[in-house]
């Protein structure tokens, strides 16, 4: 079974969907520091000097997020951010319901 079915099928479940969607937003910052720390020509353990903290740390930081058994502050993510050549930017976005029930 190819992994775009598993994940078809997996889905079809609402409880699992829900799950899912729920992680999303997670599951995009790591994806997103993942690509950064690749684009960057950069170590966990490069990262890691750059944040002034050790290597276990960084890997705890990028195997954790998606698990909700580490939620990083915006502390950290900003210094990881910034090691690896970003800038860490949060912003409130209305949700389709809110933006929806205004208008309606």
């Amino acid at each position: 079974m190819e992994y775009s079915e598993l994940k078809a099928e997996l889905l079809s479940d609402p409880a699992t969907k829900a799950a899912y969607d729920e992680l999303a937003p997670e599951f995009e910052l790591l994806r997103q520091m993942l690509r950064a720390r690749q684009l960057a020509g950069l170590t966990q353990a490069d990262v890691a000097a750059r944040m002034g903290t050790k290597a276990p740390a960084i890997t705890r930081l990028e195997s954790s997020l998606g698990s909700r058994k580490h939620s990083p502050s915006l502390a950290t993510l900003q210094k990881y951010a910034a090691a690896v050549g970003c800038e860490l930017q949060v912003k409130m976005v209305p949700s389709m319901s809110i933006h929806d029930s205004e208008n309606g």
